[in-house]
């Protein structure tokens, strides 16, 4: 993957304040579409150094991600992480595939920006946001109910993050 085409695409699209438009050639360039993907939407910018993004729509229903026009001022790597954990609900909440549970699908969503395993072509994030990210998977691993059913689908998995999270500086 070029990153450095990939950046002046989005600096044009964000010089011209087409922020949405340069959302879906970043979802298009890292092949990280979906039919039940019912297109982009503006949220409210949390602040300068912070973002939120979310999925919206009934479960079995169309998703539409919603991200802050302030969303290309990130870092790129990180910014197409929080794309793909969007884009991977957007999956988990698809007819037919639905992930009923809000803590697996967390839980999956926030393995898949440690080890990407449905998105290969997302790159890594810095050790910090592995840090963080691995840490908010194992908060949803908690909230699934000591010993219940899931904890026990996703036991190697938490293994697999916490030995990330330890190895880390």
């Amino acid at each position: 993957m070029n990153f450095e085409h990939i950046n002046l695409h989005l600096e044009a699209y964000k010089e011209h304040d087409q922020i949405l438009d340069a959302a879906r050639y970043l979802i298009h360039s890292f092949e990280l579409e979906h039919e039940n993907f019912a297109g982009f939407g503006f949220r409210e910018e949390l602040s300068p150094t912070s973002m939120l993004l979310t999925a919206e729509g009934e479960l079995g229903g169309p998703q539409k991600v919603m991200i802050p026009r302030n969303l290309f001022d990130f870092d790129l790597n990180l910014v197409l992480n929080m794309v793909a954990h969007e884009m991977l609900h957007v999956r988990q909440k698809a007819p037919g595939q639905v992930v009923e549970d809000k803590n697996e699908r967390e839980f999956q969503a926030y393995s898949e920006m440690l080890f990407h395993k449905v998105f290969p072509q997302v790159p890594e994030v810095s050790d910090f946001h592995k840090k963080f990210f691995g840490n908010k998977a194992l908060e949803y691993y908690k909230r699934m109910g000591e010993g219940s059913e899931l904890q026990h689908k996703y036991a190697a998995e938490k293994t697999e993050v916490e030995h990330l999270i330890n190895s880390l500086p």
